[in-house]
């Protein structure tokens, strides 16, 4: 990345995040710009919720500036997109009117496009990535103005205002065909099962700045437009609203973390890990809604600060363990963990930060990510409370969702960084690798300690999510301080205590180790072997293996695919000249929902074929009935 396009990016993210941090403050500022753009112009309004989202997206461009800096490998288009597409995930929370919101997420769409095709003359895999996620995304964008502009028929203006005044005065059908919508749209770009198949594909065939950015800031708005337009400007709704998307959001959770769970592709792992925490934050966002439908305010409050929270770790770590990953993939040019291993002695700062985000993807202490989905378990189980079938069903539940995916998580992370970075170099490039250079480590370095900072001082943000969850129509629920404290139920959690409490335990432990075995080794003899010489690099784990157990126990879910094919000698049938074994897990969502509807498509466009005979008079007859059968539904309407 030139130089140029790296400082006015790191532009961009420091104004983005002083900008966010300044509404979080209690700030609130809006502008009007009529001449920008024709017909509605362009409105920015920035409030609580706006800031969050613009504070998290300033922060994580400005460490990945840094990173692409240094990182090198970038082409001249990339460099001059990137500091437009930072801006760009910069200014969406801080539009003020549709037009506005329409105009920056259509470009936010373009511009990630041209990013995630950056190599595409080199590989086909991009190309077919690319063509995934724009299809994808200009779906969502279909589904995103049809909702928009039925809200803003409906309310007689544009502006988040006059939307916010009129959504009371919607029956209860228009307001809810909004919803479905707009929810169709911001969960297809928050990378939400089923509407996830570009997700892997992109993040994985990107460049790895690119699929920080995405993964850390892109998706976080899909969740930003639920909240914006769901609870803040239509107020909220019917509980069949919010249990749908918990339950959307528990099904991608546990869907995603599966399909990590069987990856040996290291950024594809980092892609399906951030469907499941996008599903988790989902889970809380619609648990919040719940309450607040029960009239339940102060749980509301809680389970929205926990989604929030939860939102702003993923942001921390994901970025980092995807900067870490493209680290890795600069070193040695492979993705594939199975061709990987040994990196911590060839690169230990990078294995030190990849150890930091994997830490908080795990979601246990003390790691960052323990703090938020502890929270969010309080909302759940505290909501139980809460009278009604609804609740009674779906709480438990969400429970169980957390539950097993933190579980199927601790294993991802395991297997991604045991066998990537421990062991033997499974491959000449893995056993041929070089440390990052300083500029890359000094991206990931800042969001290490924004994952260190978030770890043991989460009540820090405690003031900031009570000002964004009252914009949202809900009570505050998050005293600040070091610690968590909860405001409206018992209950609290003080991390730095138990990260210290952890370390001292870790300490005492090695010191009786070393007390108890201080008996001298004997070093002189060779261990016994059974005569089979010393383990190679191919007698270690692969991440292959390590999920096979996994497979084994969610087989009927995920559907795995195996094939062996043997080809004989051709002189003696009894003697095998080659044996193959192929061995993968689809994508089932993909196969079972996306594929037939690609057949179909394309069956259509080649039956189509046969209008298009070449015969002039034969069009002239299409176009002919096709006026006579508008002019006859006219007047029939009429």
């Amino acid at each position: 990345m030139s130089a140029a396009g790296g400082t006015l990016t790191a532009g961009v993210g420091a104004a983005g995040l002083a900008a966010g941090v300044a509404a979080l403050g209690g700030g609130h500022w809006s502008a009007d710009l009529p001449w920008l753009l024709p017909l509605g112009g362009v409105r920015l309004e920035v409030d609580a919720l706006s800031g969050l989202f613009m504070a998290v997206a300033g922060a994580v461009v400005l460490a990945v500036a840094m990173y692409a800096a240094g990182y090198g490998r970038a082409s001249r288009t990339a460099s001059w997109v990137l500091p437009g597409f930072g801006a760009v995930l910069v200014l969406v929370p801080a539009a003020g009117s549709v037009s506005t919101f329409l105009l920056l997420w259509e470009l936010m769409a373009i511009g990630s496009l041209v990013l995630v095709l950056g190599e595409h003359r080199q590989r086909r895999a991009v190309r077919e990535a690319g063509v995934w996620y724009a299809v994808l995304t200009q779906l969502g964008f279909v589904a995103l103005l049809g909702g928009l502009a039925l809200f803003a028929a409906l309310a007689g203006g544009q502006t988040f205002p006059e939307l916010r005044a009129a959504a009371g005065e919607l029956g209860p059908t228009w307001r809810g065909t909004v919803f479905a919508l707009l929810a169709v749209a911001f969960t297809s770009k928050a990378g939400i099962a089923p509407l996830h198949a570009w997700l892997p594909r992109a993040y994985t065939e990107s460049p790895d700045p690119v699929s920080a950015l995405m993964s850390a800031t892109m998706v976080n708005l899909g969740v930003y437009g639920i909240i914006r337009f769901g609870l803040d400007l239509l107020g909220g709704g019917s509980p069949w609203w919010w249990l749908v998307l918990m339950g959307t959001g528990g099904v991608s959770a546990v869907y995603g973390i599966l399909h990590a769970a069987m990856a040996s592709d290291l950024k594809r792992l980092l892609a399906y890990s951030s469907s499941e925490n996008m599903g988790l934050v989902l889970v809380g966002v619609g648990a919040g809604g719940l309450f607040a439908a029960d009239g339940d305010r102060r749980l509301a409050g809680l389970a929205l600060a926990a989604a929030l929270l939860h939102l702003v770790n993923h942001s921390a770590f994901k970025g980092l363990l995807f900067c870490a990953a493209g680290s890795v993939v600069r070193a040695t040019g492979v993705r594939d963990l199975d061709m990987l291993g040994g990196l911590r002695a060839r690169m230990p700062v990078t294995a030190a930060l990849f150890a930091v985000g994997a830490l908080g993807a795990v979601a246990l202490p003390p790691g960052n990510g323990f703090a938020g989905e502890w929270l969010l378990l309080q909302s759940l189980i505290h909501g139980l409370a809460v009278p009604g079938m609804a609740t009674a069903v779906v709480l438990p539940l969400a429970v169980a969702v957390i539950a097993l995916s933190a579980g199927l998580s601790a294993a991802v992370f395991v297997k991604a960084f045991g066998v990537g970075f421990f062991a033997r170099p499974r491959g000449e490039a893995a056993a041929g690798a070089e440390e990052s250079p300083p500029a890359v480590l000094a991206g990931m370095g800042l969001l290490a300690l924004a994952c260190a900072a978030l770890a043991l001082f989460p009540g820090e943000l405690g003031p900031a999510l009570d000002r964004v969850v009252i914009v949202a129509g809900a009570e505050p629920a998050v005293g600040g301080g070091a610690g968590v404290r909860l405001r409206t139920v018992s209950g609290g959690l003080a991390p730095l205590w138990i990260a210290l409490a952890l370390t001292l335990a870790a300490l005492a432990t090695a010191t009786l180790v070393r007390l108890v075995a201080r008996r001298p080794r004997r070093t002189g003899a060779k261990l016994w072997d059974c005569g089979g010489g010393a383990p190679t690099a191919r007698m270690t784990y692969t991440a292959t293996s390590f999920a096979e157990p996994l497979q084994r126990v969610f087989q009927h879910v995920l559907a795995p695919e195996q094939d062996v094919s043997v080809t004989p000698v051709r002189e003696f049938a009894y003697l095998e000249e080659r044996v193959r074994f192929r061995h993968r897990v689809p994508d089932r969502i993909e196969h079972r929902l996306y594929r037939p509807v690609l057949a179909a498509l394309a069956a259509a466009g080649r039956s189509a074929r046969r209008l298009a005979t070449g015969s002039i008079h034969l069009y002239l007859g299409y176009g002919f009935f096709g006026l006579v059968s508008l002019l006859l539904v006219l007047a029939v309407g009429w």
